[in-house]
This record gives C-alpha cells, sequence and structure tokens, in this order.
C-alpha cells in the first residue's frame, strides 16, 4: 500500500503559534499546498480571523508574515483515501518536533486542526519533545468530512482559541 508524505513547515524562525494538522490529503498532496481541498475551510478561516487571501504562495507568505506556522503531525503514514480514520497507525511516522522548536522558540501556543491531530500527537510525539509552557488547543477540524459544526460554529472556535477579538 502506498505511502502518504507530507511537506516542510511554512514557518518564520519567529512564530508564535503552531498549526498542526494530520496528514495531507490525495488532493492536497498532488497540488503540493496545504488544505488544497477547496471544500476545506482553513483557508477561508484564515482569511476571515487575518485577512489572509490570494494565490497560495500569498497565503503562505501572509501566514509566515503573522508569525503562523502550518505543518502537520506525521510525516508520512499508509493512508487509503483522504480520511483521517484511515490513516494506518502502525505505519505513521512523526514529524521532528524536538528539532522544529528548538529552531521555533518562539512558538506559545499549539492549535490542533482536529482530534486525530491531537491524538496523533499526544501517541507519537508527547511531552518529551515540546517545550514547557507551550500552550495546546484542539480546535474542530476545518475538513469537509467533519460537518457536525456549521462554518461559523468553526469560525468561532478558531477565534476563541487563537484570542482573536
Amino acid at each position: 500500500m502506498m505511502r502518504s508524505a507530507g511537506f516542510p513547515p511554512i514557518a518564520r524562525s519567529d512564530a508564535r503559534i503552531l498549526i498542526l494538522g494530520s496528514l495531507p490529503g490525495e488532493r492536497s498532496i498532488r497540488e503540493q499546498q496545504y488544505y488544497a481541498h477547496p471544500q476545506n475551510a482553513f483557508w477561508k478561516i484564515m482569511q476571515a480571523l487575518y485577512g489572509i487571501d490570494g494565490e497560495y504562495a500569498a497565503r503562505a507568505a501572509h501566514l509566515r508574515d503573522k508569525r503562523i506556522a502550518l505543518w502537520d503531525v506525521l510525516q508520512s503514514s499508509v493512508r487509503p483515501g483522504s480520511m483521517d480514520a484511515d490513516i494506518r497507525a502502525d505505519t505513521a511516522r512523526p514529524n521532528d518536533f524536538a528539532d522544529f522548536f528548538a529552531r521555533h522558540a518562539d512558538v506559545e501556543l499549539i492549535a490542533f486542526n482536529g482530534r486525530k491531530a491531537e491524538q496523533l500527537f499526544a501517541r507519537l510525539v508527547g511531552p518529551l519533545q515540546v517545550a514547557r509552557g507551550i500552550r495546546r488547543v484542539g480546535l474542530p477540524s476545518t475538513s469537509p468530512a467533519y460537518a457536525a459544526l456549521s462554518f461559523s460554529g468553526k469560525l468561532a472556535a478558531w477565534r476563541d482559541a487563537l484570542d482573536i477579538p
């Protein structure tokens, strides 16, 4: 079975917030862009909260300018399709967070985009690779597969968690 592989982080060295997904889906991998599926609400939420807009390269640059880093918990895993539920835990390899936090010492908040990212992080990364004092918050997934909450509900939860008035 084929292994899905993630991307390098979008991050400046002075990032304050790290947003973590689980692993890019098929569309994102094909387009080599985080959250490329048009129904994923991630970029719409970033636009509503921070005014981040434009083509992918511009959106990535705006994230960096806002001192927001974007990455995934997993470096790679076997996952048929794009659903988080299909990630084969026995094949999951986490990214190198010890190195990331050594190079991004200003991170003060880890925001998990969905429960699966939060669970994978707790299970595979754990507290030893995370500097003390970094807050963690679980957020509703921006995936179209998570339909239990409306866009406005997701937006409100993200706004509250990221302390945006």
